[in-house]
């Protein structure tokens, strides 16, 4: 995300730094092209179909993962968009996924090169990191959407199951990730017959919620209707995403 040489991972950044960093940035690719107007600037990403409304991202999504799931899939150039991506990026929706090999969002989606900012973790959970990606997302590149993305059978949820109604305990830093899903097997109670399938969804709602309670960049975003936050279940026996109401 640093494009300079003078740039260090010793040198840490305050909120306050990183917000007017990226004023600033704006505000000269802005006056270095010579932009007037939102339909100019729209003109100079390198996507400009891409410059969408939070409402249109999110019907964009649907739309696509409609496509994935029938088999149907639009065809990507993929030697344009690599030409057309090399000097920056401005992704249409932000995922907040799971690591799981099996739910790929670039395909479930069926988007291209450049068109989301995937974040992923085992549990699709919101921690500092991924906060932090999905704030730059947000402040930086201006995603309308951010969906928090999780799937059947979740194996990080599962554990945490195991860890609330069997006491299981995990080896090296596996345990701070399951005490970090705990609290959403918690909420649903643990005596349900359905308890895997409601925590996977309740964590799904947690991370939405957690997104703009813990981040004042995304609250911001999200209040002045800039950005809008959306949960959803991969299925994976269908490709299908279930979005949550």
């Amino acid at each position: 995300m640093c494009d300079s040489t003078s740039c260090t991972h010793a040198q840490p950044v305050s909120r306050r730094h990183f917000l007017r960093s990226s004023a600033a940035l704006a505000l000269a690719l802005t006056a270095s092209a010579g932009i007037t107007g939102p339909a100019a600037w729209a003109k100079s990403l390198p996507k400009p179909d891409n410059a969408i409304s939070p409402d249109e991202a999110l019907r964009r999504l649907t739309e696509g993962n409609q496509r994935y799931v029938s088999g149907v899939r639009l065809r990507h150039n993929f030697a344009h968009e690599r030409q057309a991506l090399a000097g920056g990026q401005n992704p249409y929706a932000a995922i907040l996924g799971c690591a799981d090999s099996r739910v790929a969002p670039e395909y479930a989606f069926d988007s291209a090169r450049g068109d989301l900012f995937v974040a992923r973790v085992a549990g699709n959970f919101a921690n500092d990191d991924m906060l932090g990606s999905l704030e730059y997302a947000v402040a930086v590149l201006n995603v309308p959407a951010i969906l928090v993305l999780g799937h059947e059978r979740c194996g990080a949820v599962d554990a945490a199951v195991k860890a609330v109604k069997d006491h299981a305990q995990f080896p090296g830093h596996i345990q701070s990730l399951v005490n970090a899903l705990v609290p959403a097997v918690r909420q649903v109670g643990p005596d349900r017959a359905d308890l895997l399938d409601a925590a996977i969804a309740q964590n799904v709602r947690n991370g939405m919620a957690d997104l703009a309670t813990r981040s004042s960049i995304i609250a911001q975003a999200q209040q002045a209707g800039k950005l809008k936050i959306a949960g959803g279940i991969y299925r994976l026996g269908t490709g299908k995403v279930d979005f949550l109401g």
